[in-house]
């Protein structure tokens, strides 16, 4: 009797994902391996910021990204992933959270293991230039009084995502300061800013204008605001280039979706008829993409980024527990 023999050959079965645990914050990517073996990676990505980040991995021919994860949540994104060098960035903001810094490198194939644990920033290149840029106004003048938001229903499903200040938002939506309300007035606005990156930034700037109501006011800015809160980065006082508000979740939905050239966000000495009103106003401006038509000057789209940068927007309100001032806070020039 012949005897047949069998040989087996052991075959491994398919191989667990590697795992890379992501931290985000403001502005920070943190991976805890920088380096791993070709094969199948789980990210499993952790907000522990103040506003809504996400993931995208791009490299070798990839692009992928995580839905929009909201602070103290977490989500995973598993991939295959070949031999080579890939960025993983925060893609909120059409890349403006990527600029202040949110983007790592992970490293597949060649793995040293003195190199393989514990959270890293591997923040991408050198510390960012200093950039400036020096803003006149040159057009009507035009003063946003308070009236309803003309996209309720567009802005309702943004509104979901903003927790406790969601209830005071939709009173805005009825009544705020972001109507098609907008009387003409005069006054002149000029202002040079510095982008540091995510500190240290800079403004100097004089606003003159005179209300609805004949007072002549006068607003001196000298400092940034830096202090970030949910929803309202304030990127370290000044940004060039952000794409926000509208659908984004970064700062409110009740202004439309815009790009802007600079954005900046600081404290500013109110004058009122040359009396001193406060020291400690707050005060938002931002150069922005066209969101007013011509003549009546009422917000013309929801989504404007696309449109071109060529309003001056300023808001002014009373500082952390200051009483109000009677000038309302929108003005457009």
């Amino acid at each position: 009797m012949k005897r047949i023999m069998l040989l087996l050959a052991l075959l491994p079965g398919p191989r667990e994902p590697a795992q890379v645990n992501v931290r985000l914050s403001e502005w920070k990517v943190e991976l805890s391996q920088q380096n791993i073996a070709e094969g199948p990676v789980t990210f499993v990505v952790t907000n522990s910021g103040q506003i809504p980040h996400a993931i995208e991995v791009e490299g070798q021919g990839i692009e992928k990204e995580i839905e929009t994860i909201q602070p103290g949540a977490t989500g995973t994104l598993t991939l295959t992933l070949k031999r080579g060098r890939y960025e993983v960035y925060c893609p909120v903001g059409e890349g403006s959270h990527k600029k202040l810094g949110m983007e790592a490198r992970l490293t597949v194939g060649s793995v040293r293991t003195s190199e393989s644990t514990g959270y890293d920033g591997s923040a991408m290149g050198d510390a960012p230039a200093v950039q400036a840029i020096s803003v006149t106004g040159g057009g009507p003048v035009v003063q946003i009084l308070p009236g309803p938001f003309p996209f309720p229903d567009s802005a309702a499903p943004i509104l979901q995502a903003f927790g406790d200040e969601r209830e005071g938002l939709e009173s805005q939506v009825k009544n705020g300061p972001y109507s098609n309300n907008v009387g003409r007035i005069s006054g002149t606005f000029r202002f040079t800013a510095w982008d540091k990156g995510a500190t240290r930034d800079s403004v100097d700037g004089i606003a003159e204008f005179t209300t609805q109501d004949g007072a002549r006011w006068r607003l001196v800015l000298d400092r940034v605001q830096t202090k970030d809160v949910p929803h309202h980065p304030r990127f370290g006082g000044v940004i060039l280039g952000l794409f926000y508000h509208g659908v984004t979740q970064v700062h409110t939905p009740l202004v439309p979706t815009i790009n802007s050239a600079v954005a900046l966000w600081a404290f500013g000495h109110l004058y009122r008829k040359g009396t001193l009103v406060t020291d400690n106003a707050m005060v938002h401006v931002m150069l922005l993409s066209r969101t007013r038509r011509d003549g009546d000057f009422a917000l013309a789209c929801w989504d404007c980024s696309r449109n071109k940068i060529e309003e001056l927007q300023l808001q002014i309100l009373p500082g952390p527990g200051e009483p109000k001032f009677d000038a309302p806070g929108g003005f457009l020039f």
